[in-house]
């Protein structure tokens, strides 16, 4: 049996970031309707900041207990890449979170995978070199699956605050996903890395919460059912730490314009768990949350998409100057 390749390994766990991810948008869509029909006064900054730093806070700890033999040889380079990534996870999501709640799902979910088609062109200036064409191929082809696996509605393409906040956490998103790999970088310990990031997101976020809460009682009330502690727990777990710790481990294997690519997966997996997910969390909440059911719009806006990763995947990596930020990402 042939050995798998180092950089087939990492595209495979970038695929498992993405179906972390897919996972989050029925959890987070259920949690954000348990709380907005028990707490409507709370407003959506204090709901959305909160449940962030609460995630990125637990997963810190948890991180930070795992390496806790290691964390004393910190060094300076680790700590200039966690607060970068601290303040760039922070802000994207945080974006994301409040600008969906000004738009329709399936606009934000394509102005999101925006970063698909930044990547190739912040790179493509960076290494000074034009994008090739099959990563341009695949950067149209992601954008028009999402619009298909969306059914977007392009006369509800307008720039009003959600989609100029999604448009941004695009932006924020691209510059996370480059961080990563800045060859500066090249030799830190991401589980170092992680916890320290993991942290300053939530340290970043709870001065938010803190100016936007209805009173201190609202910290504890938004979780103090069952089901929205077993939501912000699965999200925790699987979402925050599983997804994030594979894209800091993994992507540097794959380069930052073909992770893009594969990061374009998770509205395709986030389609398949809402297949069967709404139901589960509708009956345990007493919420009504129904499940969505396989269309004509799944099955050609995901093929685009996944047909998007073969067209970048199955191209050997092309050789790019030094000093440029991996040998891959400027395919």
């Amino acid at each position: 049996m042939p050995a798998v390749s180092p950089r087939t390994t990492a595209v495979l766990a970038l695929v498992g970031a993405a179906v972390c991810w897919g996972l989050s948008f029925p959890l987070m869509k259920g949690l954000s309707q348990m709380q907005r029909e028990a707490f409507p006064e709370a407003g959506s900054w204090f709901v959305s900041s909160w449940g962030l730093a609460l995630r990125f806070l637990i997963a810190a700890a948890v991180v930070a207990w795992w390496c806790r033999h290691l964390l004393k040889d910190t060094t300076r380079a680790e700590v200039s890449q966690a607060v970068g990534l601290g303040i760039f996870t922070a802000g994207g999501m945080l974006l994301q979170m409040d600008g969906l709640s000004y738009t329709s799902a399936s606009l934000s979910a394509f102005l999101t995978q925006g970063y698909c088609v930044f990547l190739p062109f912040v790179v493509a200036l960076m290494v000074r070199r034009f994008p090739s064409a099959h990563v341009l191929l695949a950067a149209v082809m992601v954008m028009a699956g999402v619009a298909v696996l969306a059914q977007l509605d392009w006369s509800d393409l307008k720039l009003g605050r959600g989609e100029l906040e999604t448009l941004g956490a695009a932006v924020v998103f691209t510059a996370q996903i480059l961080w990563i790999e800045r060859p500066q970088y090249a030799r830190n310990h991401m589980g170092r890395v992680s916890a320290l990031a993991f942290a300053i997101t939530g340290l970043v976020l709870l001065p938010l919460t803190f100016c936007t809460m209805p009173s201190w009682q609202h910290l504890g009330l938004i979780y103090g059912s069952a089901p929205a502690l077993g939501c912000l727990v699965a999200l925790t777990l699987v979402s925050t730490l599983g997804g994030m710790l594979l894209m800091f481990t993994f992507q540097r294997g794959v380069g930052a314009v073909a992770a893009g690519i594969v990061y374009s997966t998770e509205p395709v997996f986030a389609c398949v768990f809402a297949f069967v997910m709404p139901g589960w969390i509708s009956a345990w909440a007493g919420i009504a949350y129904p499940n969505e059911s396989l269309s004509a719009s799944l099955l050609v806006g995901g093929g685009l998409v996944l047909a998007a990763n073969l067209v970048v995947q199955l191209k050997p990596p092309e050789r790019v100057p030094p000093g440029a930020p991996s040998t891959s990402s400027a395919e």
